[in-house]
């Protein structure tokens, strides 16, 4: 979340920046925080008098039970028990008054970075680069939603049956691939000098609200209401989670993890040809990267991350762009987001596979995740975190732009990871 001394000391700079994210009740909420601040300040101010009052007060109690003035003391006592009395009235006031604003501060987005366009949707967004040429397929060409069909790869009826919509089964050459596509992404991950970590899939609220899921994405999360546990949605919330109420030694830093784990997302409101096949899914695997650095390190960490996932879809061989996603298009935590989309070629559009983003100090704020600086001094860490990468769009491109008449061709890369080079 935002730190108060920066909605305190730049409250312009905040309000300029909510409106960028076209945050719609932000003057208001803004306004409320600041006022609260005003109160909590004060209810401190009054507690801390009081507190001070009885303590030089037990001072002289003291004194004059040494000397026998037992009168003295108990005047004395009178009064420090007023005080305590007022010491607890302040103590209750000012926590409900601090839980009041937390919750005011948990609604609001984080800042985006001065080099986040200007927009709303998603039509905003800004091309940063392409690469690759789209492969021309010609009019025989199926989408993967056919194909898997064709070769029995995948089985969105099995899904259907066992569990429900948005949770297929994969079947043969099509679990292998799967398989292989993830041991990929973590051998090139841990080369790239990413520590692997396997994670719960199962988080508990502080980790939800550890990194912005909660409250903001509470209806998009599949909830055990019984033991009040979340199915993650990114392996992002464990792998960041790990960090929370940490002090990391700045010799440690940057801290660089990477993990594998299904991810679960309850999609609510998704329908329409966009979302055929494997191109919306309630569960589906993914590869996850995270870095906690230094803040003055964390934009060229964020560099070297998208990097990173532009060499994994180079390998694979898929044509892609990086788009740099205006205000209003971003996630509710993120500074900085850059998305990067593979071509479909049987469907004509771009698809999204990766995001990574900079949350500079929003997430390092609600999890307490500091280091020590020069001097002694704790400050908080900038986090980090991008898809390297999610699976079924992945896999989608990969079957579309591949297909010929003598089936689907792998790319050289994943032909020793799969053990097969061509599915038909």
């Amino acid at each position: 979340m935002l730190q108060l001394s920066v909605l305190r000391d730049q409250t312009d700079l905040v309000l300029a920046g909510l409106a960028k994210k076209h945050y719609p009740t932000g003057p208001a909420d803004v306004a409320a925080i600041l006022d609260l601040d005003q109160r909590r300040r004060a209810l401190q101010t009054r507690h801390d008098a009081a507190q001070a009052e009885a303590n030089e007060l037990a001072r002289q109690i003291g004194g004059l039970m040494k000397s026998g003035d037992k009168t003295g003391a108990e005047a004395l006592k009178i009064r420090t028990a007023e005080l305590k009395q007022h010491t607890q009235a302040a103590a209750a006031e000012l926590a409900q008054v601090e839980e009041g604003q937390k919750q005011l501060l948990y609604k609001l987005p984080n800042l985006p970075h001065a080099s986040v366009p200007q927009g709303r949707h998603a039509a905003d967004n800004e091309v940063v680069r392409e690469h690759g040429a789209k492969p021309e397929l010609g009019p025989a060409a199926q989408p993967h939603w056919d194909l898997i069909k064709q070769y029995d790869i995948i089985d969105f009826e099995l899904g259907n049956k066992i569990t429900g919509a948005g949770f297929p089964v994969y079947k043969g050459l099509g679990a292998r691939l799967q398989r292989g596509l993830i041991n990929f992404f973590l051998d090139e991950a841990r080369a790239a000098g990413y520590v692997e970590m396997q994670p719960p899939i199962l988080v508990n609220e502080a980790s939800g609200y550890g990194t912005g899921q909660l409250p903001d994405k509470e209806g998009q999360m599949y909830h055990d209401a019984k033991d009040d546990l979340y199915l993650i949605p990114t392996a992002e919330v464990p792998l960041t989670n790990i960090y929370r109420d940490e002090i990391i030694p700045v010799e440690k830093l940057p801290v660089r993890l990477a993990g594998h784990t299904p991810c679960f997302r309850r999609e609510a409101g998704s329908w329409g040809a966009d979302v055929r096949g494997l191109n919306r899914l309630h569960q589906f695997d993914k590869v996850e990267i995270v870095q906690i650095t230094a803040p003055e390190h964390s934009y060229a960490a964020l560099d070297t991350m998208v990097a990173h996932i532009e060499g994994l879809l180079q390998k694979l061989e898929l044509p892609y762009r990086v788009l740099r996603l205006c205000g209003g298009d971003m996630g509710f935590t993120s500074a900085l987001t850059y998305d990067l989309e593979v071509w479909s070629a049987a469907q004509g559009r771009w698809l999204e596979v990766s995001s990574a983003s900079n949350f500079e100090t929003y997430q390092a704020n609600r999890l307490k995740c500091r280091y020590r600086a020069e001097g002694g001094k704790t400050q908080l860490l900038h986090t980090l975190n991008g898809s390297a990468l999610a699976l079924p769009r992945i896999v989608a491109a990969l079957l579309e732009n591949n297909q010929t008449a003598d089936g689907i061709q792998l790319p050289a890369v994943l032909h020793s990871y799969c053990g097969f080079e061509r599915i038909g």
